[in-house]
């Protein structure tokens, strides 16, 4: 990764693009490489420019963000990571975004700071998701069919700390409440979760929880 953390904004409202670029660009960290105004142009200057993150509107002309995403984390070398940005009305996509390959969500709503915070998140492989979002995403799941009965083999390479960690994540729980429920560290649970990522073969913490769902090992509704 380079000095800065380089971007690509995707929406196909000028206004939003401007907004969202002012706030980024006042950090010292981060530079804005290019804009899209649709899912193909950002599939497009995601080949082209190599961003680390690519700032993805669900609803676009062309191509969704959902489309898009696909094709931009299916990238040959290292792909971007793809952080949604999203509305309340947009929850039922949510489900599909993460499958797509989505490292996390934003609310475009949000303030500046936690718009920073969550691009800052994601350029170092973790994932800040709103307590809304996280919520609406897991009840995601519970209007899916039941997950199927083939086990991923990975899961089976998991120690019995690291699935106690992907349990809990799926639920919905941050870094610091794992931390507390488990009775250690903070370093303790990245640790396990940068071990569990690495076994499962995912990118970032999402990628994990839809696994965890759809091979049963959490289901919706578990205490």
């Amino acid at each position: 990764m380079s000095e800065f953390l380089r971007l690509v904004i995707a929406d196909d409202q000028a206004l939003v693009r401007s907004g969202i670029r002012l706030i980024l660009e006042a950090q010292p960290d981060i530079e804005v490489l290019a804009e899209a105004s649709d899912g193909a142009e950002a599939v497009q200057l995601a080949r082209e420019h190599a961003p680390d993150i690519v700032l993805m509107d669900i609803l676009m002309p062309r191509l969704d963000g959902i489309a898009a995403t696909r094709r931009i984390c299916a990238l040959p070398g290292r792909a971007p990571r793809v952080l949604m940005l999203t509305t309340f009305d947009q929850d039922d996509h949510l489900y599909d975004a993460a499958r797509a390959g989505a490292t996390g969500f934003l609310l475009k709503t949000a303030p500046p700071e936690q718009l920073v915070a969550a691009v800052r998140a994601a350029a170092s492989g973790e994932t800040l998701l709103a307590p809304s979002i996280s919520r609406r995403l897991l009840d995601e799941f519970t209007r899916r069919p039941p997950p199927g009965t083939s086990v991923p083999t990975e899961l089976a390479t998991l120690t019995e700390r690291e699935r106690a960690v992907l349990v809990l994540v799926a639920r919905g729980l941050s870094n610091t409440e794992v931390a507390r429920k488990l009775v250690v560290s903070e370093g303790t649970v990245k640790s396990h979760l940068n071990r569990l990522l690495a076994k499962l073969g995912v990118r970032d913490r999402v990628q994990a929880v839809v696994l965890a769902y759809e091979s049963g090992l959490v289901r919706p509704g578990d205490a």
